[in-house]
């Protein structure tokens, strides 16, 4: 662990929050807290998309004073994943808080395994 370690910061931050997204996603039975982790997740990989889509030196590929030089501007493509993911995170999380929603007033419940203890008494009922 020299100084090596400190040109992939970015990443290893990445890993970082993907792993504390992933525990939360897994060890947590509230509804709430599971979403929380997996837009921790989300956020750990646009991180990681950026950072590796960053070059020291370049610019965003913007033409300004005619230079076409390819060398000059970093690569497009990491942005826009970042930014299509983010719209996409924004609307899973959405439909995700919506269906929490539904669950909680029909269940009183946010806790996963209450809920399903809750769903299967319904179904024998029937």
């Amino acid at each position: 662990m020299g100084p090596n370690l400190w040109v992939n910061v970015e990443e290893i931050a990445a890993v970082i929050l993907f792993g504390v997204g992933f525990t939360t996603l897994l060890l947590h039975k509230n509804m709430i807290k599971k979403i929380i982790g997996l837009n921790i997740m989300d956020t750990a990989v646009y991180l990681f998309l950026a950072a590796m889509g960053y070059i020291d030196g370049r610019v965003a590929p913007i033409l300004v004073n005619g230079n076409t030089d390819v060398n000059l501007y970093i690569n497009p493509i990491p942005s826009g994943l970042v930014l299509t993911g983010i719209v996409v995170s924004v609307s899973v999380t959405a439909l995700m808080l919506s269906l929490t929603i539904r669950l909680y007033r029909k269940y009183r419940s946010l806790d996963i395994d209450e809920i399903l203890i809750r769903m299967q008494r319904e179904e024998l009922k029937k």
